[in-house]
C-alpha cells in the first residue's frame, strides 16, 4: 500500500467484518457531522484512489475513505448478490457506527454511487455526491424506464467478466502487455485519452487489491436461453448490480431529501448510454457475435436513466446539481480535481452559493496544504 503524505491507514473492527479505512493525520475525530465526508470507491479499485482529493480538501473537514468488502484492506468475505449492493452499504453503516458517526456527507464513485444510494434508502445522510454512478436500475439488461429485458437478466452479472482480466488481477499483473492488463484497462476505461499522472502505479496497485476469491470479483453466472447465453448468478460483485437485485430508484421517495451532486464526464467508457462494458452495446457494434437486434437486446441508456430518476427527485422537491465535464472519462476527481473539489464543497455547504451571473473575476480554490 502506497500512502501519500498526511494519509494514514487503519483497520476498523465492526459487527460485520474488518474494514480498512484511510484518514488524514491531522483530522479531528470530534469534527461535527456537517463537516465530515466519507468517500466510497467503485468496482476494481480501493480507497487509495481518493488520496489526492483527501490531501486537497480543507483541513477543517474530517475526511474518511472506506474500502468495500473484497477490496483494499477490507476482509474478503463472500458477497450475497441477491441483496443487491446491501452487503456493501450495510458494511459501510457498521463502519460509521463503530466510528461513532451518524448522518454524514457521502461520496460514491461508480459502483460506490449505487452503494451510497442504497445507504440513503436505509439510513439518514446529509448529502450524496454521485460520481459517474451506476444506473439506479443496475448495470445492463434494462430499458430506459428500468424494466428488465429478460427474466434471467441475460448478459449481466459475473458471466460477463473477461476471464483473462480476472486472471491478471489474480496474478497481480502490473504490465501493459495486453488490453486485459489492469494498467491497460485503467488507461482505456477509467480515464479519458490524454490523462497522465505520476501516480499511475498507485492506481494500478489499488485495482490489484481486488479479491478474486469465490464470492468476490467477478461472481458466478448461469446458463441462459437468451442471447448471449448467460444470466446473472447469485454471488459476487458483478451480480450485485444485475437489475433483478439492484434498483434504487426509490430514492425519489426519500423524505427528507438530501441534496445530490451528480458529476460525470462525456467520455466515460464504463457508465454511458453506449457503454463499452454493456454486452448489448458490444453486440450492436459487432464485437460480440449473434446480437439479436435492438428490439430484443438494446443497449442500456445508463446516463439517461440516472437523469430521469434524478429529474423525478427534483420534481418531488429534492435539490440536484448535475455537472457534465466535457472530455472527461470515468474519474472526474482524478481528471478535473479542481472542478470536482469545488462542486463537492458546494453541495456539502462548505462554500456559499455562487453569484449568478458570476462577477468578472476568477475564483481560486486553494488546497488545504496551501
Amino acid at each position: 500500500m502506497t500512502l501519500f503524505d498526511g494519509i494514514t491507514a487503519r483497520i476498523v473492527e465492526t459487527s460485520r467484518l474488518s474494514v480498512g479505512i484511510l484518514e488524514r493525520a491531522g483530522d479531528d475525530p470530534s469534527t461535527p457531522a456537517e463537516h465530515t465526508v466519507v468517500l466510497v470507491h467503485g468496482n476494481v479499485s480501493s480507497s487509495l484512489f481518493w488520496q489526492e482529493l483527501m490531501q486537497d480538501l480543507p483541513s477543517d473537514l474530517r475526511v474518511i475513505a472506506v474500502d468495500l468488502r473484497g477490496f483494499g484492506s477490507t476482509e474478503h468475505s463472500p458477497i450475497d448478490a441477491t441483496r443487491g449492493l446491501r452487503d456493501f452499504s450495510d458494511d459501510l453503516h457498521a463502519t460509521l457506527e463503530e466510528l461513532g458517526l451518524g448522518a454524514v456527507h457521502l461520496v460514491g464513485w461508480s459502483m460506490g454511487g449505487g452503494v451510497i444510494m442504497q445507504y440513503a434508502l436505509d439510513h439518514p445522510v446529509l448529502s450524496l455526491t454521485l460520481q459517474a454512478p451506476v444506473s439506479p436500475y443496475g448495470f445492463g439488461g434494462t430499458r430506459r424506464d428500468g424494466s428488465r429485458l429478460t427474466d434471467d437478466d441475460a448478459g449481466t452479472g459475473g458471466g460477463g467478466a473477461n476471464p483473462d482480466f480476472v486472471q491478471r488481477l489474480n496474478d497481480h499483473d502490473t504490465t501493459d502487455e495486453a488490453p486485459t492488463s489492469p494498467r491497460s484497462v485503467f488507461r482505456a476505461a477509467y480515464v479519458a485519452a490524454g490523462y497522465s499522472t505520476e501516480h499511475e502505479d498507485v492506481w494500478v496497485d489499488s485495482m490489484l487489491t481486488t479479491s478474486t476469491a469465490e464470492g468476490n470479483y467477478p461472481g458466478d453466472g448461469v446458463a441462459s436461453e437468451n442471447w448471449p447465453g448467460f444470466g446473472a448468478g447469485t454471488i459476487g460483485v458483478l451480480n450485485t448490480m444485475a437489475p433483478r437485485y439492484h434498483d434504487v430508484s426509490a430514492i425519489v421517495e426519500l423524505d427528507p431529501k438530501p441534496p445530490i451532486l451528480w458529476i460525470h464526464g462525456t467520455d466515460d467508457a464504463i457508465v454511458s448510454d453506449g457503454s463499452f462494458f454493456d454486452l448489448n452495446h458490444l453486440g450492436a457494434l459487432g464485437v460480440v457475435p449473434g446480437w439479436p437486434g435492438d428490439e430484443i437486446a438494446p443497449a442500456q441508456p445508463m446516463v439517461s436513466q440516472t437523469r430521469d430518476v434524478l429529474g423525478a427527485y427534483t420534481d418531488a422537491g429534492g435539490a440536484v446539481t448535475e455537472i457534465t465535464l466535457e472530455g472527461v472519462g470515468h474519474a472526474p476527481h482524478l481528471e478535473r480535481p479542481a472542478e470536482f473539489r469545488q462542486a463537492l464543497l458546494s453541495v456539502i455547504g462548505y462554500l456559499g452559493t455562487p453569484v449568478d451571473p458570476a462577477p468578472p473575476t476568477e475564483a481560486i480554490i486553494l488546497r488545504s496544504a496551501d
